[in-house]
């Protein structure tokens, strides 16, 4: 199967999931705690074996890192490929009805994602990506019909005023503090996946990201940022890696245009 048609493939799955969500999302639903007292909700289960269900259908073969099974995650294939899934990443924003929260569903590759979905389906709107090849902004209807899909691309003007996406919740002293060397800037709030890829559109500059994640909250947007001419490294400009998987939590990091890195890291 071709990259390109693969990725057809995996944009319909995540709109199914998406649609599967929404149904949830559109009446009362439970709310329970993981043992990290993170909430989960039915959604969440949902769109999980939905998701896995049409992965495995594909008859690839690829093992299945998912938020919602760790356990049955049995490692790379001897290509060093798995898919890497968040089948509702911003559950708080869901249980918040606010509609910022995605669907994300990655291919990596030796460690790097090589593909990658984030849809969001209260927006109806979906990201899409290969990574060699570019990315893309879809415009979906409620029935999940494709409207308009128009390449994206990052700001690589330097700005005089950085447009900064980051978390609806209250800045900590070190993000504060990491924030002063842009001089001036705007705080754009955003939940879930859609923080990175509001760079990748060109929306916003910069999303410094200084508190945890774990590998399944970026994968998706990380192929979508890159494809799209932007970089999500590391403090230390080294780019996110996914090559151990067993590691799930990821180091601090920045999304910016790869031309605008060097004006924002020591």
């Amino acid at each position: 199967m071709q990259n390109s048609e693969l990725l057809s493939a995996i944009e319909g799955l995540a709109r199914q999931a998406g649609q599967a969500i929404m149904k949830i999302y559109n009446r009362e639903f439970e709310i329970t705690q993981k043992e990290d007292a993170s909430p989960l909700t039915e959604a969440d289960s949902a769109a999980h074996h939905l998701i896995v269900e049409g992965l495995e259908a594909l008859g690839l073969g690829i093992p299945i890192l998912s938020e919602e099974d760790l356990a049955a995650f049995s490692g790379t294939d001897q290509q060093g490929r798995y898919w890497l899934v968040d089948p509702l990443d911003g559950t708080k924003e869901f249980i918040k009805h606010n509609g910022e929260f995605t669907v994300n569903i990655a291919l990596i590759e030796k460690g790097k994602p090589l593909l990658g979905v984030v849809d969001a389906p209260a927006c109806q709107w979906a990201y899409s990506a290969i990574v060699a090849e570019g990315a893309n902004k879809i415009i979906y209807n409620a029935e999940g019909e494709e409207l308009e899909r128009q390449a994206i691309q990052v700001e690589t003007l330097l700005p005089k005023r950085w447009r900064v996406v980051g978390s609806r919740s209250h800045l900590s002293d070190s993000m504060k503090e990491w924030l002063e060397r842009l001089q001036d800037f705007e705080i754009l709030p955003m939940g879930s996946s859609l923080k990175l890829c509001r760079v990748a559109e060109g929306l916003a500059d910069i999303y410094p990201r200084l508190g945890p994640t774990s590998l399944w909250d970026t994968a998706a947007a990380q192929a979508v940022v890159e494809a799209a001419g932007g970089v999500v490294v590391t403090l230390n400009g080294k780019p996110l890696d996914y090559s151990s998987p067993q590691e799930t939590l990821n180091p601090s990091f920045l999304v910016v245009a790869k031309n605008n890195l060097s004006s924002v890291i020591n």
